[in-house]
């Protein structure tokens, strides 16, 4: 083709693939030249298309090089057919768009207006969905055990630049024995599925796993591990190594170190790890319980590197949900992630870590974009990072909103099924006062779970200031119970009362938010935002300076949320308080 497309160039199409033919009177044909000629005529002149299973047999030739045109139902072809470009300077790489339509021949399966990664997630080979392996312990205190396992395997694939792992968040919505693999696949966008289970009766374990083809529906591969417990960093290096294997994927010398890469030897210290993600991972109250698991694991194994990681990240939740002082838990966020980089610099959680911490704690601008881009260069697959990225720094301290939906939208297309994910876009979308969208991307979080936070939250906030007070209240109020008055749903719902002129009931709500704060540690600024709402300017400013003081992650917002009212705005006093983080301008 690279002879073709030179001067005086021969206009040639050329699709590839591979399959049986028959031979009849020097006439050739059967199914595989019916594809090799539907991608032939889906090409254009100078090109080379060719099928998702040529591209399979030269995944070990790096030479060459390919770009996925999208999911095709071809004419006369039973499966979908995932199409390549072949990608080299001497010949014509076609534009997707041009492939559409080609006379009743071919039919996206999929629109192809984001990304090409996208439209041909469905049938991608080369990307897989680790399922939460069941527990077959007949002891449900052994979950933590079970989701550890599998998620160990799934962190230890999301390393391998050529394998798009499904992201935890998303993988683990699917629990419990009726699970159809065919739809989970379709939802998180993934070619293959690992599912397995784990049985432990003392020192014993046993993990069996399958990889399922999808298309198919066929097993590609299974295997049953029976083991002593001593041995369980083993089989789940084993366990990734053979999955790469079956995927065909090319694996560099350095991707197989991360593979085989202890991170403990310790299985106690690996247990207390396991549970401490276990209980971070359920949010709320339970992330305090994470914190003493973490800590635990790095008492016993002070080399760590991931349990140090988790702690970090602990401490950092647990400030932002306002349930620890925060000054006091990103001093311990950042001594942990700091300890976590020195004994791992290849992980890429505790440079997310430090870039929230400078960002929310010290305010160190600089410093936390360059973290956020590190911890980007090291893992861009990493939701986490984009949604800290998007809210605290982008919104909340730098105003750039453009630039944080994208992320913050990132962070959703990787974990399509985290609530989470939902939660972060949410006030995004709030900030920009595009409060019909908050709405949309809240539910969205809500219909994956009823009790997700942020979701509520800024479903009720987007409803106030849409004037609709009567659900904004409805909603704060049945969540103000739920969350046991969480001082975030307690100061929303005051101004949602203060904005009915329901003084009364708004009074009640601030004198119980100031009277907890006597003993125990309660979100400052939302006392203050409270009171400013009440009319009360100088206890306004008062807790809004102690909570600046507290260094909590939520005073940036004051610069850009709508929940500052105007009498607080327009006051001197607060324009100078606002001068004092030192925000870009």
């Amino acid at each position: 083709q690279k002879l073709f497309c030179k001067h005086p160039q021969v206009p040639v199409r050329i699709g590839l693939h591979i399959g049986d033919v028959i031979l009849n009177d020097n006439h050739v044909f059967g199914d595989g030249v019916n594809l090799a000629s539907r991608i032939e005529s889906l090409s254009v002149a100078g090109a080379v298309l060719m099928s998702d299973k040529v591209k399979d047999e030269i995944v070990n030739h790096p030479e060459f090089k390919t770009t996925s045109m999208g999911v095709y139902q071809l004419k006369n072809v039973d499966r979908h057919v995932e199409v390549f470009a072949l990608d080299d300077d001497g010949i014509v790489k076609p534009d997707i768009n041009t492939l559409e339509g080609k006379a009743g021949l071919i039919k996206p399966l999929i629109k192809k207006n984001a990304t090409v990664q996208k439209s041909a997630a469905l049938s991608f080979r080369n990307s897989i969905a680790v399922l939460p392996f069941h527990n077959m312990s007949n002891d449900p205190e052994q979950d933590y055990f079970s989701d550890g396992v599998a998620e160990e395997i799934l962190n230890s694939l999301s390393s391998l630049k050529q394998l798009k792992v499904a992201g935890r968040a998303s993988s683990f919505q699917f629990r419990g024995s009726q699970r159809n693999l065919r739809d989970i696949a379709d939802k998180l966008g993934v070619g293959t599925v690992l599912e397995g289970s784990v049985r432990r009766q003392a020192n014993k374990i046993r993990v069996t796993v399958q990889l399922i083809n999808i298309t198919d529906g066929f097993q590609m591969w299974s295997e049953r591990y029976d083991r002593e417990m001593n041995d369980i960093f083993a089989v789940q290096d084993e366990i990734a190594l053979s999955v790469t294997e079956k995927l065909k994927v090319t694996l560099f010398e350095s991707e197989r170190k991360k593979i085989r890469k202890v991170n403990t030897q310790n299985t106690e210290a690996y247990e207390l790890y396991l549970k401490g993600r276990f209980y971070v991972n359920r949010r709320g109250g339970s992330i305090l319980k994470g914190i003493k698991f973490f800590q635990l694991a790095v008492d016993i194994d002070p080399d760590y590197a991931l349990a140090y990681t988790g702690l970090a990240d602990a401490h950092l939740l647990a400030a932002s949900y306002g349930l620890i002082y925060p000054k006091d838990a990103g001093r311990r966020a950042k001594e942990a992630a700091d300890t976590a980089i020195s004994l791992n610099p290849a992980l890429c959680e505790p440079y997310s870590s430090l870039a929230f911490y400078y960002a929310c704690i010290e305010w160190k601008w600089d410093l936390a974009e360059q973290l956020f881009q590190k911890s980007f260069e090291i893992n861009p697959s990493y939701a986490q990072a984009h949604y800290w990225y998007a809210l605290d720094f982008l919104t909340w301290a730098m105003g750039e909103y453009e630039k944080a939906e994208k992320h913050a939208k990132i962070a959703v297309e990787l974990e399509p099924l985290s609530a989470v994910c939902y939660g972060m876009l949410g006030p995004v979308l709030h900030a920009q006062g595009k409060f019909e969208e908050t709405i949309v991307a809240c539910r969205k979080g809500i219909d994956l779970d009823p009790y997700a936070f942020l979701c509520n939250m800024y479903e009720g906030l987007a409803n106030t200031f849409l004037k609709r007070y009567d659900r904004a209240v409805e909603i704060f109020e049945k969540f103000f119970t739920l969350s046991n008055k969480h001082p975030f749903v307690a100061g929303a719902l005051c101004i949602a009362y203060c904005l009915m002129n329901e003084r009364s009931k708004a009074q009640a709500i601030y004198d119980d938010l100031v009277e907890r704060s006597r003993t125990v540690y309660i979100t400052y600024t939302m006392i203050g935002l409270s009171a400013a709402h009440l009319g009360l300017l100088d206890e306004a400013l008062l807790y809004l300076e102690k909570g600046r003081e507290a260094r909590e992650p939520i005073i940036l917002s004051t610069r850009c949320e709508h929940w500052v009212p105007e009498n607080l705005k327009s006051d001197e006093r607060f324009k100078a308080f606002l001068k004092g983080f030192n925000f870009p301008k």
